[in-house]
């Protein structure tokens, strides 16, 4: 299988995934370009927001490839993780750990709950994550995992120092939160009461994937201007105070490279720059400065839906601040304000991503605030003007 099919493979991987789980396809797309880089990601938001199943049905789709997954707590053992005694042999007197199935012999993990890591498992989890090695209970040599890369996910951040060691080796973090869209609400609703034909289903062979790895990603092109940008991106970001490590700037351009492969291209261009975004912050009230810099170098259609999604937010604020008020004065309140403000965000963000698309930019960040432009117009139908939400069409 050469490099241009593999990559025709994953981008289907990802395209099916997309029309699996809504409102993820930024998600899933990183996640890809996450394992090609050979890095581990993080998935961070509250329970119930598919983190788990989006990344066991990624990880599935990798044939011949071993597969380890664990629910973390502060009481998991390390032998747990990476290989529990033979109790047989130590019958006879042997120490000896069992590693097939577990961390050691995986090829892509899957770690819930990462950061419920236990003191006793920590510092060979570090190991795993930062140099793919173990070292065995009985102080042999250490063991060489053949990890590409693991999927890691938290309904919340790292609350110690200890974790946030572990928190620190996870080179991309992606929140996730419950649908915004209600027409994709509806239709996940209604996939509960009927019953699904049966989805594609697109695989790639592991010696595929391990190519494409060491291989096919780390010869794609770095042009200088790509390095200027990066250069640029970085000044901007220290003036706002936004500091990551020398590390971090170095792993990234690794992501860049996988970036491009995946879409096909020998060289990164800017648009492969918009990955930066889940990079270069550490607490989630970070990424909006993070998401503003990363794009105005890249797309300036995303950067004005971004302008387009404070007034949206401002306006539902203004509907949370107005509970309990006379049915008239949220009347007055949406003719005078909410509506034309809320139609003329919509169909400017419609303007937006239809040249975004002819130009052959990402369309993620304007179809996010789309989304939420529709979130906030039917709570103003249903709440303020007291429309039946069964009525609410998706868009204006």
């Amino acid at each position: 299988m050469d490099a241009q099919d593999t990559a025709r493979r994953l981008r289907a991987i990802g395209d099916e995934l997309s029309d699996r789980f809504y409102e993820r396809a930024d998600v899933v797309r990183t996640l890809v370009v996450t394992l090609l880089a050979g890095q581990h990601s993080l998935v961070l938001g509250p329970p119930g927001t598919a983190k788990s199943e989006m990344a066991r049905e990624l990880t599935g789709r990798f044939e011949g490839a071993a597969y380890w997954e664990i629910l973390l707590s502060k009481f998991t053992a390390p032998t747990r993780m990476f290989g529990p005694v033979d109790v047989a042999a130590l019958a006879r007197g042997e120490y000896r750990q069992v590693y097939e199935g577990r961390a050691t012999t995986a090829h892509i993990a899957f770690i819930d709950e990462i950061f419920k890591c236990s003191t006793a498992a920590l510092n060979e989890t570090l190991g795993y994550l930062n140099e793919r090695i173990y070292h065995p209970e009985s102080g042999g040599e250490p063991i060489r995992c053949p990890l590409i890369g693991a999927i890691t996910a938290s309904n919340e951040l790292p609350g110690g120092q200890d974790t946030a060691a572990i928190y620190d080796r996870l080179l991309v973090r992606i929140e996730v939160g419950y649908l915004a869209d209600p027409s994709n609400f509806t239709a996940l609703v209604r996939s509960a009461v009927r019953r699904p034909a049966p989805p594609a289903r697109t695989t790639l062979g592991l010696a595929a994937l391990q190519h494409a790895v060491t291989e096919a990603v780390p010869a794609v092109e770095v042009p200088d201007a790509i390095v200027d940008a990066v250069c640029t991106l970085r000044a901007a970001l220290r003036r706002k105070e936004l500091v990551a490590s020398d590390r971090r700037w170095r792993q990234a351009v690794g992501l860049l490279q996988a970036s491009a492969y995946l879409d096909g291209r020998p060289a990164v261009t800017p648009a492969d720059l918009s990955v930066l975004t889940h990079v270069l912050w550490d607490s989630p009230a970070q990424r909006p400065t993070v998401e503003r810099e990363v794009l105005q170098l890249v797309n300036p259609d995303a950067g004005e839906a971004l302008d387009l999604a404070d007034t949206i937010e401002e306006l539902e604020a203004q509907l949370d601040a107005m509970a309990g008020q006379s049915r008239e004065a949220l009347s007055e309140w949406v003719i005078k304000k909410a509506h034309n403000k809320l139609a003329t965000a919509g169909r400017r963000l419609e303007e937006l991503r239809v040249e975004a698309a002819g130009a052959g930019r990402s369309t993620a960040t304007i179809d996010r605030v789309a989304g939420r432009q529709r979130a906030v117009r039917a709570r103003v139908l249903t709440e303020a003007l007291g429309v039946d939400a069964s009525t609410v069409q998706a868009r204006f």
